[in-house]
């Protein structure tokens, strides 16, 4: 199976430098968002016709690489 990491790529011209799907104007952080609104994968293919499958795996692995580096705590109330 290819890294699905390769698949997020960050390039300054295009979402203001944030990492996006395979250089397209996908930010990661919106398919996270959307996919933590309980839109099923399936359904986001049905949306975005030019996603794939692993491109939304390759988020939710970045998001877990993410994590493991920089820690993320609930702030306190």
């Amino acid at each position: 199976m290819k890294n699905l990491l390769s698949r997020i790529t960050i390039n300054s011209t295009i979402c203001l430098g944030k990492p996006t799907i395979r250089a397209k104007r996908y930010p990661v952080e919106n398919m996270l968002e959307l996919l933590a609104s309980r839109m099923t994968i399936d359904g986001l293919l049905a949306d975005y016709e030019d996603l794939e499958k692993e491109d939304f795996l390759a988020c939710i692995d970045y998001a877990a690489k993410l994590y493991q580096n920089n820690r993320i705590y609930k702030a306190a109330s």
